[in-house]
């Protein structure tokens, strides 16, 4: 364990040290880490002994005896007894709010393949919370339900006619419904499929309870018009457990990857660091509706642009989907699916926002200040939306395309051309060589040979960045390293691995100048990790442990 001295040992008991589960942060003016090795993510000074952090800025980087010569007698010394120190993590795209919100009333088990089984869980989620509100769950997958003998909508009316019920699809690409919840929709025989959006219907064209993508989503923001019991859900369930969550991993940063406006999800998130319980940095990404009104849409979204770099969190991001994903046969795709779920005819995947449309907002909103954090998945989606980049962007922006599952030969240098940075999600194991001819039954052989392309971008000039996708993967950014260097044709080394969750992280949420790496006039976000990750067998990375984190010079977790 490491060897705290001084203030440490005095600070961090007087404030009452929690378990595992986080720690309350604890003030420190002066602190010098000593003895460790640090990686810096600095070029020009890869790694170190000490730092010397004052007022939660970083001071020196180099030996231990100058950095302690440096200090002031009355200097915090912390003895990393040999240990590995690091930036603290930046994780891109993940969904901490809807990972822990408290509207979510249950949990299904991903592993159920009879989706009639899941009707004793939906009924006893329903004895449990009373009432004739909505009653909202989370967790199943979307083949499970297309398994169905009868209606989807028809398991749960037996369990809830009266009472409106939505299931978010573990990836919240589909959702499921009860017939109550379609009716409070007005979704009907005659209802034409919403923008960016599927409703899956019966032999008589009647909605049969599943709701695709977009379709989805219009049930989600019924379902959490926002309310003081709604918004408090939200703050409970991001202080009590995603916060902790992020800490205990070492990550300091997040982008939130969908940021629902309407649901006031943004005054949340600023009241958690009004009350002083914020213990990252966050940039939230305000969703871009598909079914608004552009002109008002996009005046709403500038109104909401809060910048200032002293605030913890800021609203400089704009999320939007270009198109869905692959296993629901969803993601844009140049040709068309080998496999018709929905009766199309002819299926090439769909658009929440067509290439032009999206070009028009990054043309509107770049100049407030916003990035764009674009879900491209299919090679149609990931090229439409290099084409809005080039359309509606300019050298100022800092947009990126994330997922990135599927990407023509052509467009991979476009990524460097247009400084548009690639962010992929590798944690999940689906994303291994092992398991990419899993979508071959959809879309034949020859495009699953090189999915999530992370060589071959880097190797053209791409910037990279890695995310976690939480919660639809996992959130341990170990796992994702692991799986970054092992995944032979298209590993990347574990430096470019690291340099993805820190620095070009830090670039994108614009704030590389302050953060995502360990050097002199920098705020000292830093992790201590149990092991050093570049002295171990690649495929022991992902079991990783950080000891402790450190935002702005103060500890926020340790174990």
């Amino acid at each position: 364990m490491l060897t705290l001295f001084l203030a440490t040992f005095f600070s961090f008991f007087a404030c009452g040290g929690e378990d595992e589960g986080g720690t309350t942060p604890t003030e420190t003016n002066e602190t010098v880490f000593f003895n460790g090795k640090i990686y810096t993510v600095n070029a020009a000074q890869p790694w170190a002994e000490a730092v010397w952090v004052k007022d939660g800025v970083i001071k020196f980087v180099g030996t231990s005896d100058e950095a302690k010569s440096m200090a002031s007698k009355d200097a915090e010394l912390v003895d990393l007894e040999g240990a590995m120190m690091m930036p603290g993590i930046h994780d891109v795209h993940m969904h901490p709010l809807e990972a822990a919100s408290e509207n979510f009333k249950f949990i299904l088990d991903d592993a159920e393949t009879d989706p009639e089984n899941y009707a004793d869980d939906v009924a006893d989620a329903h004895a449990d919370n009373p009432g004739t509100g909505w009653l909202l769950g989370w967790g199943h997958l979307l083949e499970t339900v297309l398994e169905a003998d009868r209606d989807p909508k028809d398991i749960l009316d037996d369990v809830a006619p009266d009472r409106p019920v939505g299931i978010m699809e573990q990836t919240s690409h589909s959702l499921w419904c009860n017939s109550k919840a379609l009716e409070l929709l007005g979704f009907t025989a005659a209802s034409p499929d919403p923008t960016g959006g599927i409703l899956m219907r019966n032999d008589q064209g009647e909605p049969n309870g599943i709701l695709i993508d977009n379709a989805g989503e219009l049930l989600m923001e019924l379902a959490l018009v926002p309310t003081a019991q709604s918004m408090e859900n939200d703050y409970n369930g991001l202080v009590e457990f995603a916060l902790p969550e992020l800490a205990k991993h070492g990550i300091t940063s997040v982008s939130e990857a969908r940021t629902f406006w309407k649901r006031n999800q943004q005054d949340t998130w600023k009241k958690i660091e009004q009350d002083g319980k914020l213990t990252c940095r966050i940039n939230l990404g305000l969703w871009a509706y598909p079914t608004e009104d552009d002109a008002s849409q996009i005046a709403a979204i500038k109104a909401l642009f809060s910048n200032d770099p002293n605030k913890l969190v800021r609203i400089n991001q704009i999320k939007v989907y270009s198109d869905g994903i692959i296993h629901n046969t969803t993601a844009a795709m140049h040709g068309d699916y080998l496999i018709d779920y929905f009766e199309l005819g002819t299926n090439k995947g769909l658009n929440y926002f067509t290439e032009s449309r999206l070009a028009q907002y990054i043309a509107a909103l770049e100049g407030t200040g916003f990035d764009f954090h674009i879900h491209a998945l299919g090679n149609r989606g990931v090229h439409e939306s290099l084409n809005a980049i080039e359309q509606g962007g300019t050298s100022a922006g800092r947009h990126r395309l994330t997922h990135v599952e599927y990407v023509d030969a052509a467009d991979i240098p476009r990524f460097a051309q247009l400084n548009a940075t690639a962010d992929a999600q590798v944690a999940g194991d689906f994303t291994q060589p092992d398991h990419w001819h899993e979508n071959d039954y959809l879309i034949g052989p020859a495009l699953n040979n090189a999915n999530i392309p992370l060589k071959s971008l880097k190797n053209a000039g791409a910037r990279l960045t890695l995310s976690s996708d939480w919660d639809v993967s996992e959130l341990n950014p170990f796992i994702g390293m692991q799986n970054a260097v092992t995944r032979t044709p298209q590993e990347i080394s574990l430096e470019d691995a690291v340099k993805a969750y820190t620095l070009n992280a830090a670039y994108v949420m614009r704030q590389e100048q302050k953060v995502g790496s360990i050097e002199v006039g920098k705020e000292a976000d830093l992790i201590v990790l149990d092991r050093n990750i570049f002295e171990i067998p690649a495929n022991q990375i992902n079991g990783t442990k950080v000891d402790l984190t450190y935002l702005k010079g103060k500890v926020v977790f340790e174990r």
